[in-house]
This record gives C-alpha cells, structure tokens and sequence, in this order.
C-alpha cells in the first residue's frame, strides 16, 4: 500500500451545574490551591521551564546516555517503571523520540536480543524515524510503503514480547496515519481493540486515533469530535480523558490554519474564525472537562504524563476566557509548559507567561 504523507502533526452523561463556574471539587478543594497563593507577598521574575520531560527526573537522567550511544541506563528505567501503565507509556514515548538519532536501541536489542522492553522501545523509535522521514520529505511525499510495513511487523513482533504492554498497539495506532488512505477500518478496529484490553483509558492511545480521525488526516472534524467526546463521556471520574475535546479543538485549528496559509493567507481571513476559541460550545466543553476530571481528580503532586495534557485544558480555559479556572491549573502545573499547544497559536513561554500573570490578576 502506497504510503502519503498528508501532514506533519505529531513527533474525547453531562455533569455540568447551571452557573458556568468551575465546579471546584475534588483536587481542587484537597489540595487547597483554590487561593491565589503568592499574590499578596512579593513573587520573583517568572520563568516558564520548558522541560520535554516534564519534570520526570529519572527519564531526563538517562537521555545523555541516549546521546551517546549507551542504553544500560534505558534497560534499567523501564524495568523499575514495571506495570505503571501512563507512566511507562510517556517514558517509552519520549525514549523513543530521544533515541530516534541515535544508534542506542539497536545497540541494546544487539546486546539483549531476548529483552522484551528493548523490543518495545526500537518499536516506537522506528514510529519517530518514519514520521521523521515523511516530514523531511515534505507535504504530499509519498512514503516508502515497504518501510511502513517493516515498522508495523516490528510493533506487531514487540506486543508479542511484551503481551500485556499497551505500547506497541499505541504505535501501530500512530504510524496507520502515515498509510495513504489509511488503514482497513478491519485492521484498525483490531489494533484498538487490543490497546484497550490492556489498558482501557490509554491516554496516548487516544490521542493518536483522535488525530488518525482528523479532517488533517484520514476524517472529518465530524468523526474527530464525535470520537472524542463519546470518550470523554465514558471515562471515569477524575480520568484526564475528557481533554480529547480540547485537543480536538487544536487539532481543528491547525487544519484551518493550514488551508488558509496554503492560499496565501492569515486564519483571520477565515470567516468566523475569530470565536473558534470561545464560541458557546467551546466554553461548555472545557468547563465540562474541567468537571469530569479536575473535580474529581485523586490528591497529590502533578504527574510528568499529565503535564501536557493540563497544558492542553489551560490554554483552552485561557482562551475560552475562563480565567478564574486557568488560575487553578496555572497552580497545579507550576512553571512547566509544554510546548503543545501553545505552539500553534504563538510563543509558547511568552504565552505561558501573559496568560497565567492574567489569570493570577483575575478578581
């Protein structure tokens, strides 16, 4: 099957109350960061941290093993991470991305060809390679199918080294978008099924079947946004599932953004376009977001695998003009920005920065 690079995109019952204020429940009240903490004493210069860890140590620790070849410290980090599902899937994410340049995966697979992680890990780095090739070869290139194919047997060889790991399925699940047309609804509905018998709320997983469903991609923003909210209604409370809809949100302004710029033009040429940000439904939705999962979500410290997905709810909040409920995930992230999504709509530390002394100042 031919293979044709479309776009360089990336490497889901209501419960609201009538007020359209954020239902402060959950974390918010338990860990007491409801008040604008800092405001009345006198706060140093800002500095966003734009960590592409963000804030795991120990992931950030091995990656100047990556750079120069070395992979024991790799081994070891996946082995202490075990069964933790979200967090061995964002380690195994960013690994794969780090060792993408470099020789390191082969050199551990060469040296333990039996480890199962090691599998796992060259699986997802060949996902980055291929999409890094379709990227450099620029929009509508074709990519080699019969690299498509090898990178999908090499997914399909590490789900049967590591039978319970969800990792592999997420990678097939990202590199079927490089497919020119995709691939079978058969085939698809089968790597989806597997992911989620293993892990049925796999975040990342979500997330690349939601950008597979974009207009960008092999959808419509239709089949995105129903995707993505029939999702979101199902996860249980305090699951950061409901931010598909923010991330459908972005996923629909790039596509615009794109096709205006491909005519030689700015996204405000785009009729309409100016509320897409803050339109009724949008407003609805993040407050609705902000309901089912950081009402509810369990006490303690901010996680490194929820840190762009709270990045995602922000700048949704922010722009939406939610501001008392930006305040409250302001606190919880800290001075961490990723740098999705606020990439696509400017700087993102510039952006970061404005917005959250905005929200600090908000009444």
């Amino acid at each position: 099957m031919a293979a044709r690079h479309r776009a360089t995109g990336g490497g889901r019952p209501d419960r609201t109350g009538g007020t359209g204020r954020p239902r402060h429940g959950g974390a918010a009240r338990r860990t007491g960061l409801m008040g604008r903490a800092g405001r009345s004493g006198r706060e140093g210069r800002f500095v966003p941290d734009l960590d592409p860890y963000f804030g795991d140590e120990a992931l950030g620790d091995v990656r100047h093993d990556i750079a120069i070849g070395r992979w024991q410290g790799v081994r070891d980090l996946l082995r202490a991470t075990g069964d933790d599902w979200p967090r061995r899937t964002h380690r195994v994410r960013l690994l794969a991305h780090a060792a993408a340049g470099t020789c390191a995966v082969e050199s551990w697979r060469a040296a333990e060809p039996d480890d199962p992680d090691a599998a796992v890990l060259r699986a997802a780095t060949e996902v980055v390679r291929v999409f890094d090739a379709a990227i450099a070869a620029g929009r509508g290139s074709v990519v080699d199918p019969a690299r498509l194919d090898s990178t999908v047997l090499a997914c399909l060889s590490a789900a049967d080294a590591r039978p319970a790991d969800p990792m592999p399925w997420v990678s097939l699940l990202t590199v079927a978008r490089l497919y020119e047309g995709g691939v079978s609804r058969a085939e698809l509905r089968r790597w989806w099924d597997e992911l989620r018998r293993r892990d049925p709320h796999n975040t990342e997983g979500h997330v690349q079947l939601l950008r597979y469903w974009s207009a960008r991609w092999h959808g419509t923003h239709g089949s995105m946004y129903d995707f993505a909210r029939d999702a979101a209604g199902a996860a249980p409370p305090g699951c950061p599932l409901p931010v598909l809809v923010q991330i459908a949100r972005v996923e629909e302004y790039r596509y615009v953004v794109d096709g205006a710029l491909g005519r030689g033009r700015g996204p405000g040429s785009v009729r309409g376009f100016d509320q897409h940000w803050k339109h009724e439904l949008a407003v609805t939705e993040v407050r609705r977001t902000w309901e089912r999962w950081i009402g509810d979500r369990a006490p303690g410290p901010v996680r490194p695998e929820e840190v762009e997905l709270l990045n995602y709810l922000t700048h949704a909040a922010c722009y939406a003009g939610r501001l008392e409920m930006a305040e409250h995930l302001f606190g919880l992230l800290g001075a961490r920005v990723s740098r999705a999504p606020w990439s696509y709509t400017g700087d993102p530390e510039e952006q970061f920065t404005r917005w959250r002394a905005q929200a600090r100042a908000t009444p």
